[in-house]
C-alpha cells in the first residue's frame, strides 16, 4: 500500500541556486544510457517511459498485471520491491520472474526497493545505504538485464526531516551500486516524501549526476498535491531540460490527501518534452489512497475513471506509448509467431448522412491468439453515440476489451461506446480494441456500425 504523504507546509521553497548542467557521456550499448538530458536504449533509439506503477511485492500473484499493461498499452512499469527490513524480501530469483514477466510483455522494468520510503520521519525506513545493500545481493538476477531493467535504488527516500544529506547520500549509493557491478541506467528518487519541495534534488541533481563514474543516472520526481499548479509543474520539469539533466515523473496521481495534482499539465508537458511518466498506481491502495487504483480489484475491464484518464485520455498512455526499440522484432516467447500474413482491415462502405462506419484490424497475431481494433467514423453529420456489430466465422472469441463496453451473443459481438468516446463530430473517428483466441482460421468478419 501507498504510504500517505505528509507534505509540511503549504507552499514551495523559495529557489535556492542554480542547477548545473553536465557534459554528454559515452552511449553504453550494453544497455540504457543517458546523454544530453534524455534517456537512450541499447540501440540508442530514445526512449520516454509511459507506464505505471505495479505494488508486486504487496501481490506477487497478480502476474497478469505485466501482460494487462501491455495491453492497456504501457511500454514500461515501476515495480515494487522489498529489501526484508519492513516488508517480505523479495528474492533474487523473484526478480528473475519480475524480469523475465517484463520481457515477454515488452515492457521495461524500472524496480525499486520500497524500504526506504519516508527515512528520517517514517519508523521503519531504511537508509539509501542498506536499499543497496539488497541491490547488490541480488546482482545476479540485474547483471546481464541492462537492456530491460533501471534500477531506482528507493522510493522516497526521506519524509520532511533530516533530508539534508540527500545529495551525498545518493551520490554515495550510486557509487557503490557501480563498484559492485552494477552497469544499469540509475533512477534516484527526491526527498520530500518523493516531492522535493525543498528543492534539495532539484539545486543538486547536477552534482549528484557528476559523482555517477558512468553518467547514468536520472532523477525521479514525485508529482502530488506540491503540484497542483501549471507553473509549478512546469517549473520543475522545465529547469531539468534547461540544464540537461534527466528527469521522470516516477509517481503521481490525479487526487492526494495532500492536495489536488494538475494531472493534465503533467502529461501534456512531459508528452511535449519527451519526458516519461509512470502514474500511482495499478491496483491494490490501500490505507486511504484507494482512489489511486487505476483497475479495480486488478480487472482491465474494469478501469476507474483514474485508470481510463491515464490509459485512453489525452496524452494517455495509448496514445503516446512508444516501444522499446530493444524489443523490435521480437514475439512474445510464450506463443509461436504467425505464419500467414494478418489479413488487411475491409474498407468501410459509405455511411448515410448522419450515419457511421466500422474497419476491422488485426493489429497483431501469433498462433492461437491476437490482438484486434476497430475504428468507428463519424459520416457527415455529428452522433452522440454508436454501436459495431459482427460475426465471426471461425469461432474466435474476445477475452479483453478497451475503450468499448463488448457482448456477445455467441459468434454474434457488439460493441458499444464507453462514456468519453461516444460523442464523434463529423468525420471523426475513434478505435476501441481487444485481445482474441483462433483456432485454425482468422478471417477478418463485416462489421455494421449504427449511431445513437
Amino acid at each position: 500500500m501507498k504510504k500517505l504523504l505528509s507534505v509540511a507546509g503549504a507552499a514551495l521553497l523559495t529557489v535556492l541556486a542554480a542547477i548545473f548542467a553536465v557534459g554528454q557521456p559515452a552511449h553504453a550499448a550494453a544497455g540504457f544510457s543517458v546523454s544530453n538530458g534524455r534517456l537512450y536504449d541499447a540501440n540508442g533509439t530514445e526512449f520516454v517511459m509511459r507506464g505505471v506503477n505495479h505494488a508486486h511485492t504487496w501481490y506477487p500473484q497478480q502476474t497478469s498485471s505485466f501482460a494487462n499493461l501491455k495491453a492497456l498499452g504501457a511500454n514500461s512499469v515501476r515495480v515494487v520491491l522489498a529489501s526484508g527490513d519492513r516488508w517480505a524480501r523479495n528474492s533474487a530469483a523473484d526478480v528473475t520472474n519480475v524480469i523475465s514477466l517484463c520481457q515477454a510483455n515488452k515492457l521495461i522494468c524500472v524496480l525499486e526497493v520500497h524500504d526506504t520510503t519516508g527515512y528520517g520521519e517514517q519508523s521503519g525506513a531504511i537508509t539509501l545505504d542498506r536499499a543497496v545493500d539488497y541491490w547488490l545481493s541480488i546482482a545476479g538476477a540485474l547483471v546481464g538485464q541492462e537492456k530491460y531493467v533501471i534500477v531506482n535504488i528507493g522510493n522516497e527516500p526521506y519524509g520532511n526531516q533530516g533530508y539534508a544529506t540527500w545529495a551525498t547520500d545518493t551520490a554515495n549509493a550510486i557509487k557503490r551500486l557501480r563498484a559492485g557491478g552494477i552497469n544499469h541506467t540509475i533512477m534516484v528518487d527526491a526527498p520530500n516524501w518523493g516531492q522535493d519541495w525543498s528543492f534539495t534534488m532539484r539545486d543538486n541533481a547536477g552534482t549528484v549526476f557528476t559523482a555517477d563514474p558512468a553518467k547514468n543516472t536520472v532523477f525521479s520526481i514525485h508529482m502530488y498535491g506540491v503540484f497542483d499548479t501549471a507553473a509549478e509543474i512546469t517549473d520543475y520539469l522545465g529547469r531539468f531540460r534547461t540544464a540537461k539533466l534527466p528527469i521522470v515523473v516516477g509517481e503521481f496521481g490525479f487526487d492526494h490527501s495532500d492536495g489536488n495534482p494538475d494531472e493534465d499539465t503533467i502529461m501534456a508537458y512531459s508528452q511535449a518534452n519527451g519526458i516519461g511518466y509512470l502514474g500511482w498506481s495499478w491496483s491494490g491502495n490501500g490505507g486511504g489512497v484507494e482512489y489511486l487504483d487505476m483497475a479495480t480489484n486488478f480487472d482491465p475491464n474494469n478501469l476507474t475513471s483514474w485508470g481510463q484518464r491515464i490509459f485512453n485520455g489525452a496524452n494517455g498512455i495509448r496514445a503516446t506509448a512508444r516501444e522499446a526499440s530493444v524489443y523490435s522484432g521480437t514475439t512474445p516467447p510464450t506463443t509461436t509467431p504467425p505464419t500467414t500474413t494478418p489479413p488487411s482491415s475491409p474498407p468501410p462502405t459509405t455511411p448515410p448522412a448522419g450515419g457511421c462506419t466500422a474497419g476491422y484490424t488485426i493489429v497483431n497475431s501469433w498462433q492461437g491468439g491476437f490482438q484486434g481494433e476497430v475504428k468507428a467514423t463519424a459520416g457527415p453529420s455529428a452522433i452522440t453515440g454508436w454501436t459495431v456489430r459482427w460475426t465471426f466465422a471461425n469461432g474466435q472469441t474476445i477475452s479483453q476489451t478497451w475503450n468499448a463496453t463488448i457482448s456477445n451473443s455467441g459468434a454474434a459481438y457488439t460493441a458499444r461506446n464507453v462514456d468519453y468516446n461516444g460523442g464523434l463530430g463529423a468525420g471523426a473517428s475513434t478505435s476501441f480494441g481487444f485481445l482474441g483466441s483462433w483456432n485454425g482460421s482468422n478471417t477478418t468478419p463485416s462489421l455494421t456500425c449504427t449511431p445513437s
